[in-house]
């Protein structure tokens, strides 16, 4: 298991070093003056552009940039943005808001999404199946800001039963915004759980495990969830990167000041040095989440073993 994990990290290595080329290329490659960017509609001054160019190594080839930027990585240092504030001081700021945020969806979806699929595959074609397929149908087909926005009117404004921005202060506020983060996901959870449960039912050793006389919860818990689960945990891996990735429609929803929102700045302002870093971090979170996941199907399926 050892071995394994440490073949892993070191394949996570040009992985990262892949995934950081490829988007520090499309973001220094793109047409436009990222210091102009940061004047809007007023012409820069030209004595200060020539000294922010010269600061950011900006006319330096784009190989040199990059070699200033990873190296400054592997010792911590994420550089700076172009008002000259620190990139680690921004992520440290807004990453534990997006963190607390795609963590409450991520514990939504899992448990909402397994326990609602599982009892749709037990009483499959039954009234409780028809409204678990009809409501995440109607999850999958509804966008994520007309969900916001709906949520937010009605259960804020209209009947007040939850906070319609967030408060730093109150960890409660992130409930409903990550219930609309969630919702897509938990519709895919959902399903992916009752199909798998459905054929998984239907297996020998099921069939056997009910025919020695072991209680219905203990064959549904212990032989038929268990190996139903393994394709649910591959889905949840790979959804805890994009939960963080995809909560800048749900962040500005709801005036959350995450990680989300930032990136949306970053790009909008060219802020080049600041969009690589936050992606560099998403893909580390891609890359252990994934992992975490292979180790998961050892755990689930004793018949899986890693050398």
């Amino acid at each position: 298991m050892g071995r394994y994990v440490i073949r892993r990290l070191l394949q996570a290595i040009p992985v990262l070093l892949g995934a950081t080329i490829l988007i520090y290329c499309l973001v220094f490659l793109l047409p436009g003056d990222p210091i102009q960017a940061l004047a809007g509609e007023k012409k820069a001054d030209p004595n200060i552009t020539a000294i922010l160019r010269e600061q950011y190594h900006l006319n330096d080839p784009l190989y040199m940039r990059y070699w200033y930027y990873i190296s400054g990585v592997l010792t911590g240092d994420f550089g700076t943005d172009f008002t000259g504030r620190p990139v680690a001081e921004i992520m440290s700021e807004t990453f534990p808001v997006t963190l607390n945020l795609a963590t409450l969806a991520f514990l939504i979806e899992a448990v909402v999404g397994i326990i609602a699929g599982v009892f749709a595959a037990l009483g499959r074609g039954k009234f409780l199946d028809n409204v678990v397929l009809l409501s995440t149908l109607l999850l999958v087909s509804v966008p994520v800001f007309v969900l916001g926005n709906v949520l937010q009117l009605v259960l804020g404004v209209k009947w007040a039963v939850a906070p319609i921005s967030y408060d730093s202060e109150d960890m409660t506020t992130l409930i409903l915004p990550a219930v609309v983060l969630a919702s897509a996901s938990l519709a895919y959870i959902t399903r992916l759980t009752r199909t798998s449960m459905m054929e998984t039912m239907r297996a020998d050793y099921v069939r056997t495990a009910t025919a020695k006389g072991l209680s219905r919860s203990r064959v549904i818990v212990r032989h038929a969830l268990r190996n139903a689960l393994i394709p649910i945990v591959t889905f949840l891996g790979v959804d805890l990167g994009a939960l963080m990735g995809g909560a800048i429609i749900t962040e500005r929803i709801f005036n959350i000041p995450g990680i989300g929102g930032t990136l949306y700045q970053a790009v909008y302002l060219r802020q080049g040095t600041t969009v690589v870093s936050i992606v560099t971090v998403l893909v580390l979170v891609y890359i252990v989440a994934n992992l975490i996941v292979d180790l998961l199907y050892a755990v689930l399926d004793p018949r899986i073993r890693y050398a």
